[in-house]
């Protein structure tokens, strides 16, 4: 059996995370109405909500420049991922982080591009239609971002005698974010621990393993 090229590996890993974020946020979508939470545990929640912004609910800009930027980032990922792939000092761990972080982009970008022509917004309790006679609820390039992953560890009031947060309530961890953002996060959060010479070394043609030797 032949093996696989490290180009053909980056692009299973993209499109393995992107149709299970795809499959999520479509469950998500037609089964939950907006803002609807499911318990799955104490500290784990199904909590649908929108958003129009980056990673994590934030939002910085307007939508369209969001939207824009988001796919000029994911062309820019794809030319490193194939750049990368022809340089032998570049591990394969090292090649699928930066394809999680290329997969957690396009599973947003699908978001914003799409499912405001392919979904209705209706009133909760009522759930979204796919592929609604009336039309979507917005047009291309202006859909919104769907996550549901909720993780409220532990929770606390601040003592009262504290200054500035005296008294009010805290969470841990407090924004609601999908599978998407989950890949971005993990790709990096991996380079920065286990390869961040990669980044740096400036052997082109020895993996980086050798360098160490």
């Amino acid at each position: 059996m032949k093996r696989l090229s490290r180009g053909h590996i980056a692009t299973l890993v993209i499109l393995a995370v992107i149709l299970i974020d795809q499959c999520v946020k479509f469950a998500v979508k037609t089964q939950m109405y907006l803002g609807e939470t499911i318990d799955v545990t104490g500290w784990f929640k199904i909590a649908f909500i929108e958003n129009n912004g980056a990673a994590f609910g934030m939002e910085f800009g307007s939508k369209l420049f969001l939207t824009i930027f988001r796919i000029i980032a994911s062309v820019a990922l794809a030319y490193a991922i194939h750049y990368i792939c022809q340089r032998p000092r570049y591990t394969m761990g090292f090649i699928a982080c930066v394809a999680l972080i290329e997969a957690g982009a396009i599973g947003n970008i699908i978001d914003c591009m799409f499912y405001g022509i392919i979904f209705d917004a209706p009133m909760p309790p009522e759930v979204a239609t796919f592929l609604p006679e009336g039309g979507g609820y917005a047009p291309f390039f202006y859909g919104r971002v769907v996550d549901m992953l909720y993780f409220p560890l532990f929770s606390f009031y601040w003592p009262d005698w504290m200054p500035i947060v005296g008294g009010e309530y805290f969470e841990f961890f407090r924004p609601i974010f999908n599978i998407a953002d989950s890949a971005i996060c993990v790709g990096v959060a991996i380079i920065l621990l286990f390869y961040y010479k990669q980044l740096i070394s400036e052997d082109p043609k020895t993996p980086i393993e050798e360098n160490q030797q």
